[in-house]
């Protein structure tokens, strides 16, 4: 089966082309911003490389940036009504533990920087946002992942906690494409294509202008 895999959830966004778990293309660009404007020209240029055949797209859906999540489904979604393909989506904490089979016994805490002094926490397949100073107790060793881990294994560890920190950061196409393709196969529980958001979104819409006085 080949996959398309689409990510904006963070400050990476990639697109890849994935058979079996081979990875047959794949682009990717770094920046807080643009995603709307990087990420087509990412997926054509994999197209463009590995052909444009493929029977799945799986997308990051979060948690992560508003304005990036929003891109990456946006575009995920037209590329499925326009090709008739199935469409999955796929958490950042998901693609993160399958980059990390090796865990034993340890829980794994994916934690995402939310930019509001909190952090996205994703563990047992809940997400939930947490001040660094509120972290909730682990019930066990924890492995930690995501590109807020390094503070918060900090955090863990002055508690007294048994952490371990892991190197993984952010998701990566292939592990998206394996988790999408085995949602669809129904090894996984469904999840759609449907943006992940932990908090509000930090703008809101404008007021609507008063009518003028009367004279």
């Amino acid at each position: 089966m080949r996959v398309l895999a689409l990510d904006g959830a963070l400050r990476r966004c990639s697109a890849a082309l994935v058979q079996d778990d081979v990875l047959l293309a794949a682009r990717h660009a770094d920046g807080e911003r643009g995603h709307a404007s990087v990420l087509p020209p990412l997926i054509t240029a994999v197209l463009d490389e590995a052909g444009r055949e493929f029977d799945l797209i799986a997308v990051t859906v979060g948690p992560g940036g508003f304005t990036g999540l929003r891109a990456a489904l946006a575009l995920a979604h037209g590329i499925a009504l326009a090709s008739g393909r199935p469409l999955v989506g796929v958490s950042v904490g998901e693609a993160l533990a399958h980059a990390l089979p090796q865990l034993g016994a340890r829980e794994l805490w994916v934690a995402i920087d939310s930019r509001r002094g909190h952090v996205f926490l994703e563990r047992d397949g809940r997400a939930q946002s947490v001040a660094l100073e509120a972290l909730p107790p682990a019930s066990g060793r924890v492995a930690v992942a995501g590109d807020a881990a390094v503070e918060l294994a900090a955090r863990l560890a002055a508690r007294g906690d048994d952490v371990m920190l892991t190197d993984a950061r952010l998701p990566l196409p292939r592990h998206v494409a394996v988790i999408g393709r085995r949602r669809l196969a129904g090894e996984l529980p469904p999840r759609p294509a449907q943006p992940l958001y932990v908090d509000p979104p930090a703008t809101r819409l404008a007021a609507p202008p008063r009518p003028p006085p009367r004279p």
